[in-house]
């Protein structure tokens, strides 16, 4: 699904230069659930943007699928996006002027299912996560841990092959987060997915297949049985 080979990503800040990746290499197969851990500015959203084109790298190569993503001009990498990749992120990033609804139904309006369908497919995927009765209330009307089961529900609803997820559960306590784990896991396994997510929790990375490990750039198995904490 996932190959990362040689990837540099480095940041100038003021007088000198922030390496921020060197040379990482990654492979994740079809269907993995991978987690990446790692100290708050080691890079882990870093690693998220370059894989899915918002941001290039120095060097290196990134393949989904065995398509070149960093080859591509922005036109054909914003496509990718919506079409393989969805995005759970630690804020939600609801809109608000939306309801419920029109949020998760937002990706599949952008690869062009409109109408019936649209409307269908996002209610399927709202009763999957719990929420089919909240369709129509208004994002901002909802506890934490809803809004991130709307966030989870609109980044499955167009089916990706491959999602990612940054830090989804560091902005809901600990019991909100026990509750929504288990939904972005099942569904993702569910539909034969591809989650690659980076966290500082360790129940989240106790529940993925592999863990890894960014540190000095590059990406290792773990130095130590926890992590590390912010």
């Amino acid at each position: 699904m996932l190959t990362i080979r040689q990837l540099s990503r480095s940041f100038r800040q003021g007088g000198r230069v922030q390496q921020v990746l060197d040379r990482a290499d990654l492979s994740v197969p079809t269907g993995e659930l991978l987690a990446i851990t790692g100290r708050s500015g080691s890079g882990k959203s870093t690693l998220l943007n370059l894989i899915s084109g918002l941001d290039r790298p120095d060097s290196g190569t990134i393949e989904i699928d065995g398509r070149e993503v960093s080859s591509l001009g922005e036109p054909a990498r914003t496509l990718l996006r919506r079409e393989r990749i969805g995005f759970v992120y630690q804020f939600f990033n609801l809109l608000p002027t939306l309801d419920v609804e029109e949020n998760v139904r937002l990706p599949l309006e952008l690869n062009g299912v409109r109408g019936a369908e649209a409307h269908g497919r996002s209610l399927a995927v709202l009763g999957l996560v719990g929420l089919r009765e909240l369709a129509r209330s208004p994002v901002d009307q909802l506890s934490g841990g809803e809004q991130q089961r709307v966030a989870i529900a609109r980044a499955l609803v167009h089916e990706p092959a491959l999602l990612l997820a940054d830090e989804p559960t560091g902005n809901l306590d600990a019991a909100t987060a026990a509750e929504v784990l288990p939904v972005l896991i099942s569904l993702t396994r569910a539909r034969g997915a591809t989650l690659l997510l980076v966290t500082h929790d360790g129940a989240l990375s106790r529940a993925a297949d592999r863990v890894l490990e960014l540190r000095e750039g590059t990406i290792h198995e773990p130095e130590g049985p926890g992590v590390d904490s912010k």
